[in-house]
């Protein structure tokens, strides 16, 4: 969409972030094609080894514990590095750190692809989350320089959108290919994908001007990167083993209590820094701040959704790869279109409506969840469920995201990004820790001589019903943002920290 001449003429000037407009050849469509493209690969290979691992297990000889970790290294590798990924955008440039995180992910989707070890594998699927916490900040990053006001609001509602719908494409796609061809293409598929993504971007997507000259680029923040990078791979850590071995293991708690002093002495660092990894007045005050605790609420409901229905479908219903990753579909329908028409909601009734309205449907499709029984029907039982819970995240991500990024001035976008990412993953791995712990004790609980499938349908009720509360008090936490009149961040044109770019 053309820039307003106000905005236009706006734009003539480096703003305060020291971003300008794109030159007027650039192809903003194409552009937030190749952003989103990017999140929708990193997304995708969160869960697309789900459904395809038995195969692996088999080809490779994994043993338990490396089968976990088949599944959990990216989970580390990605939730620990946010933090600092985004902070490296906004030092060294976020053009670079995005094809650099890209051809990163391609190369060890490559590997991975190819692994003859169960070693090789984990070790390939370390690489891909380290290219994928290098590429998601980065994308938040380049769309708000991008793009302006309304233009930006809708880039961001693409974003969420095939954000959102990554895990379950994953599925989707984990099902098909393993099922059609081989383990190994739920990774050799990246390979040409993620190619075209590094040609593309270096094309249309352009680099914004950073207000430092060369000699004046900030100094790097080892010490706060080292603190937060380590302190949240022991708390992702920490959750992982927790889910398997429960929260008494030895090893669990040697990384809770690492994490009990890395992130603590990761604030001190970052009070006293003079360039820091990340700036912590950020987590404090601002739009951004106002929306971390209804986002980190409903991650943490929201993780539980794919983990124990995939269980659900395979091992209580006997549902084959293809037809549980085809399950999946209402929830990313749902999800997707209420993503998109969240633009239209928010200049009709702002911020605050759609993120709890949005919470609220999303805990009551838990809720519906959480009485499912080991023969009920699809139809009735599970499918009304994964609609209200995709239009409710649809409603409420999408908004939240676009309110928090518009405070914030643009210089320092990246490492917002990186925050508002690494909230999310932190509570979602926090929060599936936690509904682990509950299916655990609820299937210890069931009624002697029960069946398999009423055990773990008890326990996977159980979790729902534990995520359905966690739900609802996102959406206590997203009443705050009920002001009079409007929100600042619901009209970019009024926004602080506005970057002014043609959309």
């Amino acid at each position: 969409m053309p820039a307003s001449p106000s905005a236009s003429a706006r734009a003539a000037a480096p703003p305060p972030g020291g971003t300008t407009a794109p030159p007027p050849g650039q192809r903003p469509g194409l552009a937030l094609a190749v952003i989103t493209g990017s999140m929708l690969l990193i997304g995708i290979d969160v869960t697309v080894v789900n459904l395809a691992l038995p195969d692996m297990r088999a080809a490779l000889d994994l043993s338990p514990t490396a089968s976990s970790w088949a599944l959990n290294a990216y989970t580390l590798a990605f939730g620990g590095l946010l933090l600092l990924g985004g902070r490296l955008g906004d030092t060294y440039g976020r053009l670079r750190m995005f094809v650099t995180g890209v051809g990163l992910f391609t190369a060890a989707s490559l590997l991975a692809g190819l692994a003859p070890w169960a070693w090789w594998l984990i070790a390939a699927r370390v690489l891909q989350g380290v290219g994928g916490a290098l590429v998601g900040p980065s994308t938040m990053a380049l769309i708000v320089s991008t793009f302006e006001g309304p233009a930006r609001a809708r880039a961001i509602s693409w974003y969420s959108a095939v954000l959102g719908g990554g895990a379950s494409v994953g599925l989707v796609l984990g099902g098909v290919l393993t099922e059609l061809a081989s383990w190994r293409w739920v990774f050799l598929v990246n390979v040409p994908l993620g190619a075209a993504l590094m040609v593309l971007a270096r094309r249309v997507v352009r680099e914004p001007q950073r207000p430092e000259a060369a000699a004046d680029r900030p100094k790097f923040d080892l010490a706060g990167a080292l603190t937060g990078t380590v302190g949240v791979a022991a708390l992702v850590y920490a959750c992982i083993r927790a889910g398997d071995t429960g929260w008494s293991d030895t090893r669990t708690v040697a990384a809770l209590i690492a994490a009990a002093v890395l992130l603590p002495a990761f604030v001190l660092v970052e009070r006293r820094a003079a360039q820091p990894i990340t700036p912590l007045r950020l987590a404090v005050r601002g739009t951004l701040a106002r929306v971390l605790p209804p986002v980190a609420l409903y991650a943490a409901a929201m993780f539980s959704v794919l983990f124990f229905l995939g269980q659900y479908f395979q091992e209580a219903r006997d549902y084959s790869p293809v037809k549980a990753g085809f399950a999946f579909l209402p929830l990313m329908i749902g999800q997707f279109t209420m993503a998109r028409l969240s633009p239209w909601l928010v200049r009709r009734v702002g911020t605050a409506w759609p993120a709890a309205v949005g919470a609220a449907l999303g805990a009551s499709g838990l809720t519906l969840l959480s009485r499912i029984g080991e023969s009920d029907a699809y139809p009735t039982a599970v499918l009304p469920a994964l609609l209200l819970i995709g239009i409710g995240a649809g409603a409420a991500m999408s908004p939240l995201t676009t309110y928090g990024m518009t405070g914030v001035a643009a210089h320092e976008s990246g490492a917002a990004s990186g925050l508002l990412q690494t909230t999310q993953w932190l509570a979602g791995t926090v929060g599936l820790a936690l509904w682990v712990t509950v299916f655990g004790h609820a299937t210890r609980d069931a009624a002697p001589g029960a069946t398999a499938e009423r055990v773990l349908t008890h326990g996977v009720a159980a979790a729902f019903t534990a995520a359905a509360v966690c739900a609802a008090l996102a959406a206590v936490a997203a009443l705050p943002l009920f002001r009079k009149g409007k929100n600042p961040g619901d009209d970019p044109d009024k926004a602080p920290g506005k970057v002014h770019a043609r959309g």
